[in-house]
């Protein structure tokens, strides 16, 4: 790897850390780097999950006030979310690069496109109900979110947020509480089905991850002073970017 690499992939990381903390979509920006510095895409998008996880504990811990009060009901659908997650990963590394690479730019788009409905896909609040988890139809949704979050996860967040609000009850602050707490899932059986696959990519995770966790703490500073409208538009953009070049490179 050339220090150009390695600066590279710390922005990158420190990016990611920042958007996420401002509006969201930094996986979009680390399967970018990755891709830009040459990984090829199953290693970019597996390695880009370890790049995220920091970051989903954090949110996790940040509402535990929330989750003690529903943590055992969301048991089911934390099992159902494993599930989930493990069929994605196998599924992801039952592919070669070139069958991965052509659904790439799709994934992207479509990706793209939740993330930027995002605003609009944001539950109705309801404060007069607990979090309730279980429903059928809920379970079946939380299973195929958990599979694609398993498979790419760009996007992930904003599908499961809508989701859960249209199978669950709680107020928006609950539902984003379980929306941490199943990431937390989806994403820990992901990474240890890649472990086991051998497609982490570790000195790039290693560059990656401190850039995150400063750009996370910088994501207060540029919350109060960069509209959350254009850091969506940046991302967006980005994975515009990214879809077109899949396409180009295809």
């Amino acid at each position: 790897m050339s220090i150009l690499d390695a600066v590279l992939l710390f922005l990158a990381g420190f990016l990611s850390g920042a958007v996420n903390a401002v509006a969201g979509g930094g996986t979009f920006i680390t399967f970018g780097a990755m891709t830009l510095a040459g990984l090829p895409p199953i290693v970019a998008n597996a390695t880009s999950s370890v790049t995220q996880f920091p970051g989903y504990i954090t949110s996790t811990l940040a509402y535990w006030h929330d989750i003690k009060h529903f943590w055992r009901g969301a048991l089911l659908l934390s099992l159902i979310s494993a599930f989930g997650a493990l069929s994605g990963a196998l599924i992801l590394l039952g592919l070669d690069n070139p069958a991965f690479r052509a659904l790439v730019p799709w994934l992207l788009l479509a990706a793209t496109a939740l993330f930027a409905a995002g605003p609009w896909l944001k539950p109705a609040p309801k404060p007069e109900h607990e979090a309730a988890v279980g429903s059928l139809v809920g379970s079946l949704a939380q299973f195929a979110t958990a599979v694609y979050g398993g498979f790419f996860g760009a996007g992930m967040g904003v599908m499961m947020l809508a989701t859960l609000g249209l199978t669950q009850s709680g107020d928006y602050h609950r539902l984003n509480a379980l929306k941490n707490m199943l990431a937390v899932v989806i994403a820990a059986v992901a990474i240890l089905v890649f472990v086991s696959g051998g497609v982490i990519a570790w000195l790039q995770a290693i560059i990656m991850i401190p850039g995150g966790a400063l750009g996370g703490y910088a994501g207060v500073w540029i919350a109060r002073r960069v509209p959350q409208n254009a850091v969506r538009g940046f991302v967006i953009a980005v994975g515009l970017f990214l879809a077109f070049y899949y396409f180009d490179k295809g």
